[in-house]
């Protein structure tokens, strides 16, 4: 599923790749210091992450560690959702 994007708000990723039922949801995510860009704890919606990045987000008592994979404009299905990224444990 190709797109012209090459980076996005984590908010928008994170709502795209089906985290977060809400975008909403997401930047209080990122805000509340639960989501890490390569290691660095983000405070900030607005964060753009880019393809390779690696995020740790902390859900529901439990972590998860994703690569990036791509990007896409709109949100999709699941199926499509798991496109974008790669679970690293």
């Amino acid at each position: 599923m190709p797109s012209g994007l090459d980076r996005q708000r984590i908010d928008r990723w994170l709502w795209h790749a089906r985290l977060v039922r809400t975008r909403s949801a997401a930047a209080a995510l990122a805000g509340a210091g639960y989501v890490r860009v390569n290691g660095a704890r983000i405070d900030a919606p607005g964060r753009m992450v880019r393809a390779g990045d690696v995020i740790t987000v902390a859900l529901d008592r439990r972590v998860r560690v994703l690569k990036v994979r791509g990007f896409v404009e709109r949100r999709g299905p699941a199926d499509n959702a798991a496109t974008l990224y790669e679970d690293l444990g």
